[in-house]
């Protein structure tokens, strides 16, 4: 159980560990960097500073705590954004994806005459 989820990194991919503690309503104060910013969306699901940014972590991170109207709201934000991640929801666009890859990979050979 936690009512905020720090995330100070130098380098990150995509923000996994964020997204996970999104899933469990629990906003978000992160390094932007990488692939953070697709993940955690400034002032809605949390907030995101720059590396190294200690000070200004640290005073994101009260503004939340402080008020339990805004840290509730910024909760359900988490929530909701981190549904957009579920398999059954993201499974389809990759499908769409490599669909539209087979077909233009098709149309390419039929246009070389292969």
């Amino acid at each position: 159980m936690s009512d905020l989820f720090l995330m100070p990194s130098e380098s990150e991919s995509f923000g996994l560990a964020a997204l996970e503690a999104m899933a469990c309503e629990v906003p978000v104060v992160s390094s932007n960097i990488g692939g953070i910013p697709e993940v955690n969306v400034e002032g809605e699901t949390g907030y995101m500073l720059d590396v190294h940014d200690i000070d200004g972590m640290a005073e994101k991170s009260i503004h939340i705590l402080e008020d339990d109207e805004r840290l509730n709201r910024f909760k359900q934000n988490a929530y909701k954004h981190a549904l957009k991640y579920k398999i059954t929801a993201v499974a389809p666009m990759y499908v769409e994806c490599y669909e539209q890859s087979i077909n233009k990979g098709l149309e390419v050979n039929e246009l070389k005459g292969v």
